[in-house]
């Protein structure tokens, strides 16, 4: 199968910024579009190819939102959409099926500022590193004025506060960190990025494929980088604060390919992967080799003089190729990508 054309409307230079999707008139162009093309029905396609988009959010990938994944380049989550949109254009044809997961936010929320409070009763700024050490020494104890609106006391708050520290450093994950509000449930910064929803919604009515979103990160008792489970899982007492899926293993038990890009590298996409990984090796680890990394369309957290995530991301992405996963770039044609099938 031959890489498609991209679409004329299809503006490079708008993935940094938000504007209002035409859909009756991008709709009426996808039919013409696949008729142009000869493009058929997803439920036709003979090799099944699933793209998994983490995190494809305003909040993570335009400079001026709160949590813009800039990379060392400064640019990387502008130059990484640009490549993720224009090659689900190129690759219309073949993609099955789009899978989205959307980070998901209110205010009091354990990685959220107003959760912690110092012996004054300052919050922590955002980029806070919070540490097991902190917890005990008292430089951060969980903010009681909090705690009615969490449905907890401020005693089980401090009690959760200092178990969830101490699993992330006995599980070798990163240190709570005090992020800026954001992707907040019904605010802009939690939209798809206005090109990247386009492109998904071409593919939807060019292809008769319906997107499949999954939503994340509301627990307010632990993080979730992960689209498949959050970090911490159960609280001080054994009771549950969330559980693993297996939505992403069915896919790749269902697809033939699965192919996962976003953000952030170091951060959600790695933490997803892993996951995916370790279910994947409970259930069969050859079906790694069915994973596909765009590694031209994720980049790591960076914040310059505060953190740079980069050599996990990479040592990260080193580990998943070590475990039979593909590392690929978007710029690459489909066909060439090995296993694939067209």
């Amino acid at each position: 199968m031959k890489e498609l054309p991209v679409p004329s409307h299809f503006d490079p230079a708008s993935l940094g910024r938000v504007w209002r999707v035409p859909y009756q008139e991008r709709a009426q162009e996808a039919r013409a579009w696949a008729q142009e093309h000869a493009i058929t029905p997803a439920s036709q396609d003979k090799f099944r190819i699933a793209l998994l988009a983490v995190d494809v959010q305003n909040t993570f990938c335009l400079p001026e939102f709160e949590l813009y994944v800039a990379g060392r380049s400064g640019t990387g989550a502008i130059d990484d959409n640009r490549r993720l949109v224009a090659f689900l254009y190129r690759n219309l044809g073949a993609i099955t099926g789009i899978s989205i997961t959307m980070d998901t936010h209110l205010a009091m929320q354990i990685f959220h500022p107003i959760f912690l409070v110092d012996d004054q009763g300052n919050n922590p700024p955002p980029m806070t590193l919070v540490s097991l050490e902190d917890v005990e020494a008292g430089t951060w104890r969980f903010n009681p004025a909090v705690a009615p609106g969490l449905g907890i006391d401020a005693v089980n708050g401090q009690r959760l506060l200092e178990h969830y520290v101490r699993q992330l450093e006995q599980r070798s994950k990163y240190d709570l960190t005090i992020w800026p509000y954001h992707a907040m449930l019904g605010g802009i910064g939690h939209a798809l990025v206005s090109a990247f929803e386009e492109a998904v919604f071409f593919h939807s009515i060019a292809r008769h494929s319906q997107p499949d979103f999954e939503v994340k990160g509301q627990n307010p008792l632990t993080e979730h980088y992960s689209a498949v489970g959050p970090e911490i899982l159960t609280g001080p007492d054994g009771a549950p604060l969330g559980e693993k899926s297996d939505k992403f293993l069915q896919k790749v038990l269902d697809f033939d390919a699965v192919i996962i890009a976003r953000q952030a590298k170091s951060h959600c996409v790695a933490w997803t992967i892993s996951d995916l990984l370790d279910q994947i090796r409970e259930q069969d680890e050859s079906l790694a080799k069915k994973v596909y990394l765009l590694e031209d369309c994720s980049s790591a957290v960076v914040v310059p003089g505060v953190v740079d995530y980069t050599d996990q991301a990479d040592a990260a992405y080193d580990r998943f190729a070590a475990a039979g996963m593909r590392i690929v770039k978007s710029t690459d044609p489909l066909g060439d990508w090995p296993g694939i099938m067209l």
